[in-house]
């Protein structure tokens, strides 16, 4: 078994200590912040990952992780250490390596022998070039600290799972030995291990994440042809999923994608495109589909009640995805915000995100459960999709608001279920449910055809143009 650093314990950083930990290695995590080290040492875990607190508990008591912020402590008698801090967007899209030139500048400043660096940070192509500049020009010994690049592909709310089952492994440097030794580390998980060059594993990394984001883009657009001709893209990407050249996996039509990731990974190929005079018209299309699927639900809303001025509405889920308490990017900030301008008071509700929420959006009223946000609301917007909100009885749900009116964002709803239990329902590509049975609720029945389309071009015209 071998010695490993960690530096950073942030979402990556916390997950790979752990199971490396898990696996038998032993593990330092390096965290300059006192108050998350000291968190860390009472067995707190500052993120909500499922499955992350036991098994960080156990190695923790049984000593095979420990926390430090001391640079020279945290890299004693270490083989590796690996790079996983953050990389957050600037504000032209642009990566930010503060954190990780700080990182390598501490590690050649505080090693006392040779260790390979691995990047697990999300990084642009060439800064394990960048990082081997700064480890040779501040290094304090002859020792050699040859780099790999060993992008993560940790999905937020399953990041535990991921790691020990993951689909690939990747580690790419001009030193294949080193390479090899980390691949070495990930043997136990049986997982295809792929060695190639620095800057493969770089461009590999933000051209997975920025394909599923294309995907999830496509979708959103499709849905927007299937509401003008009355089509279930459920249906649709359910027939398309069975196609083996696509496979089913993000093919979900709904608010567009959020989180930490995707939406810093497009901004940063955009950006590694425009420094070399490159245009990327297929990815600048991605980015901007993603931007204006919250107002969508505004024209639905719209459309159903009129005037949105003095309405309630209530927000179901505010994190960026379920599983997670996570309010980077999250869609729910920008539904809200967007309700708020048109005069809506929000009632909101989500399992885990309510105080990072009550923070950026301190006018909503956080409710307890589902039921007390739809008690007297106008509408309700489903905005992540949380198991327990496919399990509401929902016609106690329709019975205590003031118009039985759902917007479901993510399309997990079954139409006719909602119909039963009184609900005007509307999915995202996928509407019209209802109408028949409830006119009379809506202030006038939606019309179709051109009429329609007209509007959905004037109201197209007239969204921001800061995309």
């Amino acid at each position: 078994m071998s010695n490993i650093s960690v530096i950073g314990a942030g979402y990556v950083g916390l997950v790979t200590a752990t199971g490396f930990a898990e696996l038998g290695h032993s593990v330092k995590l390096l965290e300059i912040s006192p108050s998350r080290v000291s968190a860390l040492e009472r067995n707190e875990i500052p993120i909500k990952e499922p499955g992350l607190p036991r098994l960080w508990q156990r190695n923790h008591s049984e000593g095979r992780i420990t926390v430090t912020g001391n640079y020279i402590q945290g890299l004693l008698g270490s083989d590796f250490v690996f790079i996983a801090v953050g990389t957050p967007s600037t504000r032209n899209g642009k990566p930010d390596l503060k954190w990780v030139r700080a990182a390598a500048r501490s590690i050649a400043e505080a090693a006392s022998g040779p260790l390979i660096v691995a990047l697990k940070s999300t990084v642009p192509v060439g800064t394990a070039s960048l990082v081997a500049d700064i480890l040779a020009r501040y290094r304090k010994n002859g020792h050699a600290y040859p780099v790999v690049s060993n992008p993560e592909f940790l999905r937020e709310g399953a990041a535990v799972y991921d790691f020990f089952n993951p689909t690939r492994v990747v580690v790419g440097s001009s030193d294949h030995k080193a390479a090899e030794a980390v691949g070495k580390l990930y043997k136990p998980l049986g997982s295809p291990l792929v060695i190639c060059d620095n800057k493969t594993a770089e461009m590999s990394k933000y051209a997975s994440n920025v394909f599923l984001a294309a995907r999830v883009s496509f979708m959103n657009e499709m849905a927007i042809l299937c509401d003008e001709y009355d089509v279930d893209i459920v249906k649709v990407a359910s027939i398309m999923g069975l196609d083996p050249r696509f496979g089913s996996g993000y093919l979900n039509a709904g608010l567009g994608w959020g989180g930490s990731c995707l939406p810093k990974d497009v901004r940063g190929l955009l950006y590694m495109a425009k420094s070399r005079g490159i245009s990327l018209h297929i990815i600048r299309a991605v980015q901007r589909i993603n931007q204006q699927q919250p107002y969508i639900v505004i024209r639905k809303l719209q459309r159903l009640l009129g005037s949105l001025e003095g309405k309630t509405v209530g927000i179901l889920g505010l994190s960026f995805k379920p599983g997670s308490d996570d309010m980077r990017e999250a869609r729910s900030i920008l539904v809200i915000s967007r309700l708020e301008d048109e005069g809506c008071r929000i009632r909101a509700y989500d399992p885990a995100a309510m105080e990072g929420s009550a923070r950026l959006l301190p006018r909503v009223v956080y409710c307890r459960d589902a039921y007390e946000v739809a008690s007297g609301c106008d509408a309700l917007v489903l905005v992540t999709e949380w198991d327990e909100f496919k399990e509401l009885d929902m016609k106690k749900l329709a019975a205590m608001m003031k118009r039985p009116v759902f917007v479901d964002g993510r399309n997990v709803l079954q139409p006719d279920a909602m119909f039963e239990a009184g609900f005007v329902y509307e999915g995202i590509g996928r509407r019209g449910f209802g109408y028949k049975k409830l006119e009379g609720i809506l202030p006038s029945r939606p019309r179709t055809g051109r009429n329609r389309a007209a509007r959905r071009k004037t109201a197209l015209a007239e969204e921001p143009t800061n995309r």
